[in-house]
């Protein structure tokens, strides 16, 4: 396959599909406060420098693990609205919560701490931001992406 071949098939999408645009929206949304607490301390985060901090010290996490991480959630979380590398964003997406699911989750079980009666939360959260990461990774990002219109573009 050519580059051009190639470029083409990692932007295509449905431009005219609103499931799409909604499942990448929600995912950004919902991505993006979790991505500005690591990267620029809102929200109650502890910005870039404690989050590595976190992850390398105490997470034991090697540092360009946790960079990718932080970096993969908040500007993961802008591409997705934007509707631009959605493949690669969404597959960030993935690959953060799997690994979350793996270091952190799995021991809490399937259900979140709704009585807070465990000490941590379980991946039912996970298994969602999965399910809305898979369709955009095997769909692309849908209408009023900017993927769809580089992809017309690139098409001419």
């Amino acid at each position: 396959m050519t580059s051009d071949g190639w470029m083409r098939r990692f932007l295509a999408t449905d431009a005219s599909n609103s499931a799409l645009l909604m499942q990448r929206l929600v995912l950004g949304v919902v991505f993006f406060p979790h991505g500005a607490q690591k990267v620029l301390g809102w929200y109650g985060g502890l910005g870039f420098s404690g989050t590595m901090d976190a992850f390398t010290d105490v997470m034991h996490v090697p540092a360009p693990i946790a960079f990718l991480v932080i970096i993969g959630e908040f500007f993961g979380s802008l591409l997705l609205v934007l509707g631009l590398a959605t493949r690669l964003a969404a597959f960030g997406i993935t690959v953060i919560m799997l690994g979350a699911i793996a270091t952190v989750h799995a021991p809490m079980g399937f259900f979140m701490n709704w009585l807070g009666t465990k000490q941590g939360e379980g991946f039912e959260y996970h298994v969602l931001a999965l399910g809305l990461s898979a369709a955009l990774m095997i769909w692309g990002g849908g209408r009023y992406s900017i993927d769809s219109q580089l992809a017309k573009s690139a098409a001419r």
